[in-house]
């Protein structure tokens, strides 16, 4: 029997989808330290993860054994891809499954920077019986989506469906991508109508200085941020950013500057530069709105990662 090690988890559909296949499946994590030994023991053929896992140079050396490394998600930075290529080892993903949980993450942001939800849900709790009035004035000077322009780092699935529903919000859409010109957006409408936007790219420059929100949606290139204190000076004052792509696509310490100097009015993280344990400066910073690493996180996500992963696992050990 084919054994799958799902270290950061998997769905219980993808779970059944594996076993009714003749598959035996593990979702217990295992320590980072502790992989190859445990992979070797147990004769994994395949390992999963998400994000927490990292599979590098030294487990596809060490383990044999394994001839499937599956991502359940987009990026592949935590995997040492190309080396795992050159071993014969079979490299899987699901690029489109997490698509609109991310956009839709996006908008959660969005909506709750511009009407104050993210600070006003931290003061209810502990003024809202004592200072109702005085909360109700600081949080009177919100702002609506719509009108305004919101600008997309990196075109390809999950920016498109950003696309979409900002669109569907009335907002004028900007986007940058250094291998998509053009690319046309199709609405489906819930009673089967459909209505199709052409949008062409920009210049990353151009997109900073006349978007009123920017969204990131790039994988981590390299060590420097792709936003950092210059780009940051490019963008309007009181403009918003969002990064639900990869901690370090901001520069944190020039972000928390910007929003200090009230250069930007709020930013929404999902990512962070030192996750799992981000700045704490960043953390209790009154401007930010942040969630833990949760862009992918929906339980229709989840299935449909779970199952496009035992899909391609099933096919490729049939072959």
């Amino acid at each position: 029997m084919i054994k799958v090690l799902a270290n950061d988890g998997i769905s219980e559909l993808g779970v059944q989808i594996l076993k009714e296949n003749g598959f035996e499946v593990n979702t217990k994590k295992i320590d980072q330290e502790d992989l190859i030994q445990k992979i070797n023991e147990e004769n994994y053929e395949v390992i999963l993860v998400r994000s927490a896992t990292k599979v590098r140079k030294d487990i596809i050396d060490q383990c044999p054994g394994i001839k499937i490394i599956g991502r359940g998600g987009v990026g592949m930075d935590n995997i040492d891809v190309s080396y795992a290529k050159e071993k014969n080892i079979h490299v899987i993903n699901t690029p489109a499954a997490s698509s609109s949980s991310v956009a839709e993450l996006v908008f959660a942001h969005l909506f709750g920077m511009v009407r104050y939800l993210y600070i006003s849900n931290r003061q209810m709790p502990m003024e809202g019986d004592t200072n109702f009035k005085n909360l109700k004035k600081s949080y009177s000077s919100g702002k609506e989506l719509s009108g305004k322009t919101l600008g997309i780092i990196g075109f390809g699935r999950i920016g498109q469906e950003v696309a979409k529903r900002g669109i569907g919000l009335g907002m004028n859409i900007m986007a940058h991508d250094k291998f998509i010109k053009e690319e046309n957006i199709t609405l489906n409408f819930y009673n089967g109508d459909k209505k199709t936007f052409t949008i062409e790219t920009c210049e990353l420059n151009d997109l900073l200085k006349n978007s009123d929100f920017i969204t990131i949606h790039v994988p981590k290139i390299d060590d420097e941020a792709l936003i950092g204190a210059e780009e940051i000076g490019l963008m309007k004052t009181g403009a918003g950013i969002v990064n639900t792509s990869r901690g370090g696509n901001i520069d944190e310490t020039a972000l928390m500057f910007a929003l200090d100097k009230e250069k930007l009015a709020y930013a929404g993280l999902d990512v962070f530069e030192n996750e799992p344990n981000p700045s704490i400066h960043l953390l209790m910073h009154n401007a930010i709105s942040m969630t833990p690493h949760i862009g992918a996180a929906t339980l229709e996500a989840q299935d449909r990662i779970g199952s496009e992963l035992a899909e391609q696992i099933i096919s490729i050990f049939k072959k």
